[in-house]
């Protein structure tokens, strides 16, 4: 009993303290329950209050926000970084600084970046819009472009590689339908069709100086065959107005495929691959190729005689992509163990080089013209590095996605696809 008269003077004093008028009558629950409604309609008299200046805040940090930034952007845009001086115009967009690329595209405000969804901006956020003279928190973005220059369809499945024919205005690829086809670049039509795989065609590469073309395919075996097409045909359009035109049954002939089954020749058999071979490539003398396979080995072979020379093996896991240099004897072997190797025939005994600058499986290795050689990885990274001096890349392109085949032209302007659908282009 005098522990809760005790209680009750001791709520009948808080009370009090807080200025508040508690009949005398109430039991003890009862002054409970109305402390405790006093005390949240004063939080909520304060959660009020605060949501007022917070919206005042917000719209003077807004304002200074989008001026600072547009004084930083037209008094020096590149400041502190390796992007390329941009327009002032570009606070009012989205930049992908990923990598040091600089890509502008108009979708939405500045303003809305550093608001969420419910109209409240965080603090951290607005610091760093007054601080920073370069606005690098955005989110990555490409250029989407309509342009279509011309559109190659035909392939019932993915298609795994394209390649390009030096001094012709063809292209060959390479589809996941068991089909390889040669495109005319003019006329965007498909003039011959191989169909010798029983397996994805997984590569495609031209020979340089003959109607050539080297196939890898998930069937084990890489194949060459002859790419002769019908000039007169590539250089005929395909445009509905000639269809109409065709009375005689003429647009038959037109749109009819050349279709090619057998292959000239055909690398397999003892000493082959026993498993899908995944790239193909010429050597520079054209004499012999070098293919890649899941079995974790590399051949080379010799065309003439379509046996295997030397097989290329210590990959801990399946090769993923085989290159040769254009001009020396040099083939490069990348792997799901995470490295790449450069293999080296220009004496009698051969040497080889491990290479672990990624840290994932490394999905292609290419050479460029300058005597570099580009990796791409599953890592989102791709490594430049120099062949007289392998010991460290010479620069790295990190990226928001996995790296895909990349692919280095004549001018060293480096394709990068990745899982993401997206293209980029680096110099």
């Amino acid at each position: 009993m005098k522990s809760s008269k005790h209680r009750t003077s001791r709520m009948s004093s808080l009370a009090e303290d807080m200025g508040l008028h508690v009949p005398d009558e109430a039991p003890y629950r009862s002054k409970l329950h109305y402390l405790f409604a006093q005390i949240e309609k004063e939080f909520e008299v304060l959660y009020m209050e605060n949501l007022n200046l917070q919206e005042k805040l917000d719209g003077f940090t807004n304002k200074d926000s989008l001026q600072s930034c547009e004084r930083s952007t037209s008094t020096n845009p590149s400041a502190g970084s390796n992007i390329a001086p941009l327009p002032v115009s570009v606070c009012h967009e989205e930049v992908d600084t990923a990598a040091g690329a600089s890509v502008v595209t108009g979708n939405k405000g500045f303003k809305s970046k550093f608001t969420s969804s419910g109209g409240k901006v965080k603090a951290s956020h607005k610091i760093k819009a007054q601080t920073s003279r370069i606005v690098s928190s955005f989110k990555a973005q490409s250029v989407v472009s309509s342009a279509v220059m011309r559109e190659f369809c035909g392939h019932k499945d993915g298609v795994w590689q394209v390649a390009a024919k030096v001094g012709q205005p063809i292209i060959g690829t390479a589809s996941a339908d068991h089909t390889a086809c040669v495109w005319g670049i003019e006329s965007g039509r498909c003039l011959l069709q191989y169909t010798g795989h029983v397996g994805s065609v997984n590569s495609i590469k031209f020979h340089l100086n003959r109607d050539l073309v080297l196939t890898g395919s998930g069937d084990g075996t890489a194949h060459i065959w002859q790419a002769a097409v019908n000039w007169d045909v590539s250089k005929k359009g395909h445009s509905s107005e000639e269809e109409l035109e065709d009375s005689d049954g003429q647009g038959d002939d037109r749109d009819r495929v050349d279709t090619l089954r057998t292959p000239l020749c055909e690398f397999t058999g003892p000493g082959g691959h026993l498993s899908v071979v995944v790239a193909a490539d010429w050597l520079p003398s054209m004499d012999q190729v070098i293919t890649g396979s899941w079995d974790r080995t590399a051949i080379l072979w010799d065309v003439e005689t379509k046996e295997p020379l030397q097989p290329l093996s210590g990959h801990d896991h399946e090769l993923t992509h085989v290159s040769a240099h254009p001009t020396q004897r040099l083939v490069v072997t990348a792997s799901r163990d995470s490295t790449f190797r450069l293999w080296d025939f220009r004496d009698p005994i051969p040497g080889v080089s491990v290479f672990q600058g990624h840290t994932e499986s490394v999905t292609s290795t290419v050479f460029s013209k300058d005597d570099k050689v580009v990796s791409g990885s599953d890592d989102r990274t791709v490594k430049v590095w120099e062949l007289r001096n392998m010991r460290s890349a010479l620069a790295t392109i990190r990226t928001d996605s996995s790296v895909n085949r990349l692919a280095v032209s004549n001018a060293g302007i480096i394709a990068i696809p990745h899982d993401n659908r997206q293209i980029r282009l680096f110099d």
